[in-house]
């Protein structure tokens, strides 16, 4: 079966042409639909891109290992101040992100830059199955810190629907 045959079947003439119009016009609307999705995306340098995602992991490893001081420690001032010390930072993280703490599977998308923060912040999306075998989508926030690195300044979760592309 070839191109034609594919997208217009026995149509001829003015129909098939009508046909290939439509198609192109799908495939166009696509594009325009994906391109603010990809416009406001920026790529990190790769010495950032391994940093951001290093930070993340070593949460996570210290999340495993019940290390609230360690978690807390890749958490940004912002956050620092806001939960004051590990052990509150770490009862939150239980209660409220459970499926961060111990997760069955964790795949990490690209890093991105987030285009005109200030201070200079990196968005690192996460996909995590639980236990139960669940997949979650977190999106980790990383703020660049004078002195410290990159630290993590928020993370939102939701649950997936298990179509992300990692």
């Amino acid at each position: 079966m070839n191109e034609d045959q594919r997208c217009c079947g026995s149509l001829t003439g003015p129909d098939k042409a009508v046909a290939w119009t439509r198609r192109r016009l799908v495939c166009l609307a696509m594009l325009c639909l994906l391109a603010p999705v990809t416009a406001g995306a920026k790529a990190l340098a790769a010495s950032d891109v391994s940093a951001v995602r290093k930070v993340v992991e070593a949460q996570l490893a210290a999340f495993a290992a019940d290390d609230a001081e360690r978690a807390f420690s890749y958490a940004s001032r912002g956050i620092r101040a806001q939960f004051g010390d590990a052990t509150t930072f770490m009862t939150m993280v239980r209660i409220g992100y459970p499926m961060v703490v111990r997760p069955a599977a964790v795949s990490f998308f690209l890093p991105q830059a987030e285009p005109g923060a200030t201070p200079v912040t990196a968005r690192q999306d996460v996909q995590f199955r639980d236990r139960e075998g669940r997949l979650w989508m977190a999106t980790y926030t990383l703020e660049r810190q004078a002195g410290a690195g990159w630290r993590i300044s928020g993370c939102r979760v939701v649950a997936d629907n298990g179509k992300s592309m990692t």
